[in-house]
């Protein structure tokens, strides 16, 4: 099992194999570069009372895909953390909200994408909705904008090939089969 040993206040990175068991962690900076090994990760929809989805626009200094838009937050779970407190940990520190409902809606989720400048994005990526309660309140260095849109205008935004991070534009036909309908309905 690879463990760099990291100092205790650097993010670890859980890898896995092709059947999604866990083989080790390396440092978050030390995953992703032109060979990034297998590794776990997430992807959330968050949802508004009023039905809405929240897309946002990845910071300009994010090492990968900066300036993208997006999906409302992904990350890495901790190692031995439960996905679902991962995905709430990632919503609170990205957009400063407190989500509930927290629901696995694609378990299966696996992409790899190269970014222009050769750096690889691959992983079993989960992707879960949410409901959100709050303002919103990003983190400048994961954020960079943000904006509630309906589901259609989401769709119809992953149908082009450029507006949209390469896991957002893959995940949202997914979803749309998965029927999330409920998320986009609102609550009141």
């Amino acid at each position: 099992m690879l463990d760099s040993s990291p100092p205790s206040h650097e993010e670890l990175v859980v890898l896995v194999d092709d059947d999604a068991r866990p083989v080790g962690t390396l440092p978050k900076a030390a995953v992703h570069h032109r060979s990034t090994p297998l590794h776990l990760g997430f992807s959330c929809y968050l949802f508004d009372r009023r039905g809405r989805v929240l897309l946002t626009r990845r910071a300009l200094t994010k090492p990968t895909w900066p300036g993208v838009w997006t999906n409302s937050c992904c990350g890495h779970p901790l190692p031995d953390e439960p996905l679902p407190e991962a995905v709430r940990r990632r919503a609170r520190h990205e957009l400063g909200l407190h989500i509930d409902h927290v629901q696995c809606v694609l378990p299966r989720f696996r992409y790899r994408a190269i970014a222009t400048d050769g750096t690889v994005e691959n992983e079993l990526c989960p992707v879960f909705c949410a409901r959100a309660h709050g303002a919103v309140q990003p983190a400048a260095d994961e954020v960079m904008d943000w904006r509630w849109v309906l589901w259609s205008e989401l769709r119809a935004a992953a149908e082009l090939s450029w507006p949209l991070s390469p896991w957002a534009a893959a995940q949202v036909p997914l979803l749309d089969d998965a029927d999330i309908g409920r998320w986009g309905q609102g609550s009141g």
